[in-house]
Order: C-alpha cells, then sequence, then structure tokens
C-alpha cells in the first residue's frame, strides 16, 4: 500500500506544480474578435433601436439601490395608477415614455432654440429606473414614492451649480433635481411631501385637461380614509398639508364641472386658472406672460398631463378630452418658462395601451421630458436678468 500512496503523492505535487503554471497572470491579455475590430474600425453606439431600454440612452443604474449613485439630474420612473377614476394603464407609462425615447441619444441632443446639447453640459444625468411600488395597496404606495422621492433629493449633486435654487433650499444646500415619469397624477402628491422637507411650501406650474382640486369623494368611511386621495384629488390633500404656495396655476384646463363650486374651491386651493381657449385670445405669449407673472422667483414645481394635448396628438391617456393644446403649443409655452426657479417636473397619465401602433404620445411624451431636462441645464450665454433667461434661449436659431 505504500507504493500507490508515494505514487499518489508525486501526482498531487506534479498537478499543483502544472496548475501553479497556468494560474500566474500574463503580461498581455489577448483582445478578442470584437475588440480587435473595434480597434481597427471605431467603436459604434446603441443603435435607436438597439441597447438596454434607457432613457434617450442614458447611463441606467438602480440609484435606490446604488447609494454611492450621483447626478445632478435623475430621471425616474414611477408606475402606479391604482387611484385612476377612468382608464387605467398608466403604471406602464415609464416604459412606454422610455421606449418613445428610443430615437433620442445624447450624441443627438442639440436642439437649435436653446443653442446646446443638454448631454454634454458637463452635468450628470442619470437615468435611475424606477420606484418598486405597490400595486395593491395605495397608502403603501404614497409612502414608498415619497421616501424614495426623498432618498434620491438628498443625494450628494455630482455637479456643483445646476442653477440658482441652492438659496431657496432650507439647508442652504444645492440639491439635484428629478423628472418623473408617471404613473397617475396621484403621484405627485409624494413628490410634493419629499420636496415640502427641502424647499418648504412651492408653487406648482399644472398644465392639465382637469383641475385635480376636487374636493374627496363624499361618504368615505373611517377605516378607509386612503380613498380620499386620487388622481383628481390630490391637489386638495396639498392644500391641507400645507405644501402649496397660494400662487400655483393651471394651463389648458377644459374639463366639465359640476358648477361653478368646483372654481370656487379651486380658488381656495390657491391656484389661477388658464382654459385651452385662452390661447386664442392672448396667444403662446399672453399665455406664458400670465404664468411668470404668476409664479414669481420662488421654488416651482411642473406638472404636466400628457391629456393637457389633444387627443389628436396624445390619445393614450386615461382621462381624454377634446379640444386641447397642440404639441407645437406646449413645446412653445414650456420655453417661455426657462428661467424660473424649477426644483423638478413630471409628466404623468401616459398610458400605451391607448396609443397608436406609431407609439404617437410615447414619442410626445419622450420628447416633452427632453425639454425638461433642456430647461432645468439651459445657461445663457451671458449672465442676464431673470426675465432675460428666454429671451436668449429663444434667439439662439437666429444667427442661421
Amino acid at each position: 500500500m505504500l507504493f500507490p500512496v508515494a505514487l499518489l503523492g508525486v501526482v498531487l505535487a506534479a498537478v499543483a506544480h502544472e496548475g501553479h503554471v497556468h494560474d500566474a497572470t500574463p503580461d498581455t491579455v489577448p483582445e478578442t474578435e470584437f475588440q480587435s475590430w473595434v480597434a481597427k474600425y471605431g467603436k459604434q453606439e446603441d443603435l435607436p433601436f438597439s441597447g438596454p431600454l434607457s432613457f434617450s440612452h442614458l447611463p441606467y443604474a438602480k440609484c435606490l439601490e446604488e447609494p454611492d449613485a450621483k447626478f445632478s439630474v435623475a430621471v425616474l420612473g414611477m408606475p402606479f395608477d391604482t387611484t385612476t377614476s377612468y382608464r387605467p394603464g398608466a403604471r406602464f407609462g415609464p416604459f412606454g415614455i422610455r421606449a418613445g425615447s428610443r430615437r433620442q441619444r445624447p450624441g443627438r441632443g442639440y436642439v437649435l432654440h436653446y443653442g446646446f446639447n443638454p448631454y454634454v453640459s458637463g452635468k450628470t444625468i442619470l437615468d435611475c429606473g424606477d420606484v418598486p411600488i405597490s400595486p395593491v395597496h395605495n397608502g403603501l404606495a404614497l409612502d414608498q414614492m415619497e421616501v424614495a422621492y426623498a432618498d434620491l433629493l438628498r443625494r450628494p449633486i455630482a455637479n456643483e451649480e445646476i442653477d440658482r435654487t441652492r438659496s431657496l433650499a432650507l439647508d442652504g444646500v444645492e440639491h439635484p433635481r428629478i423628472v418623473t415619469l408617471g404613473g397617475d397624477h396621484t403621484i405627485v402628491l409624494p413628490i410634493l411631501r419629499a420636496l415640502h422637507g427641502i424647499y418648504g411650501p412651492v408653487t406648482v406650474i399644472h398644465f392639465d385637461a382637469h383641475l385635480d382640486t376636487w374636493p374627496a369623494p363624499p361618504g368615505i368611511p373611517a377605516p378607509y380614509e386612503a380613498a380620499e386621495i386620487t388622481h383628481g384629488t390630490f391637489f386638495t390633500s396639498a392644500y391641507k398639508e400645507g405644501l402649496l404656495t397660494n400662487s400655483s396655476i393651471h394651463a389648458g384646463i377644459r374639463c366639465k364641472f359640476t358648477g361653478m363650486e368646483d372654481l370656487e374651491h379651486d380658488v381656495e386651493m390657491g391656484f389661477a386658472l388658464i382654459t385651452t381657449d385662452d390661447i386664442d385670445d392672448v396667444g403662446v405669449e399672453g399665455i406664458i406672460k400670465k404664468i411668470r407673472d404668476r409664479v414669481g422667483s420662488g421654488p416651482v414645481y411642473l406638472s404636466l398631463d400628457i391629456d393637457v394635448l389633444d387627443p389628436a396628438f396624445a390619445p393614450a391617456t386615461g382621462t381624454p378630452e377634446a379640444g386641447g393644446y397642440t404639441t407645437r403649443e406646449v413645446k412653445r409655452i414650456l420655453r417661455g418658462l426657462i428661467g424660473l426657479n424649477f426644483v423638478g417636473f413630471d409628466i404623468v397619465e401616459v398610458a400605451p395601451a391607448y396609443d397608436t401602433n406609431a407609439e404617437t404620445t410615447a414619442t410626445v411624451a419622450a420628447d416633452i421630458v427632453h425639454e425638461f431636462i433642456s430647461m432645468l441645464l439651459f445657461e445663457p450665454k451671458e449672465k442676464t436678468a431673470e426675465s432675460d433667461f428666454r429671451v436668449q434661449a429663444g434667439r439662439n436659431g437666429d444667427e442661421l
């Protein structure tokens, strides 16, 4: 028995020696065939129809699971729609908007109106994925969205001097900005709760066909108070919680009312009103002036319900209303608001199941998100008064 054991020892030693030789780190790592090809012909970026699904092919991270993720602007999905009153489906909005952005990409983000590309502005823009949200319990879902938004809002900003809102924050610190992809409109309530912890009450610019300041439905019994919060009542809840200033404004309103009591209640909630029809009387510049004169120089949050557009331009929404703005009108109004102290944006109520096979609504929504990012990061060529921001932005294309 000694001979085989001795022989086994020799064999094991030989194997160990052989393994030692193969474990040695080579001086150079051989390139793969593809790497050799790229070295010869150059690296190609993702095509519009290829690559992972992130907004405009931006870098993607699950920021809520990655505490070291830093950004100046985050794109964040909130796939929530369980307080919708008519057609559900906005939980698929973040996916649909990202899909609608496939033709957009950082290398081709230059817009003549602004005269710059926000993706190469030196600011870190990151798609932070979606908030994990309960699809079966509204109260839990609202808490999840608030905590997630507050977490990202308090992250150290990746690039200093994103805009002039540092002095507006209660802690005097520069905070990132978040562009949220809804989701039904109720997502604004947890967002406003999170923003309140940083800025106190904020002013809201609300683009929508509907007021969303209706009182809670009557007759809800005590154990079911959560049912008071819907995508048509959340602004009333925000007012009662002290989250809003008294200088907010709607634009694009054209829904039908119970009566004048709806408008009286809306005024009590601190909102002024611009109807869709007003654009025929005062034009785009008149709409812009009304909004700017109303909101002032405090912290401003902009919320855009896709149904502010006419269903001809954006049919994929839960509560469509005929007679809305055109896409061009909305974009021109948004560009006229450059220079306000925006602390966040959202686009809501995109429900892809009702879209055309050409993805009309998703494409429009993605383009509006590009506008939001551009509005946040646009800097005038010369430091000017606040009211001149939009003048410089509007003239960038005149040099052609």
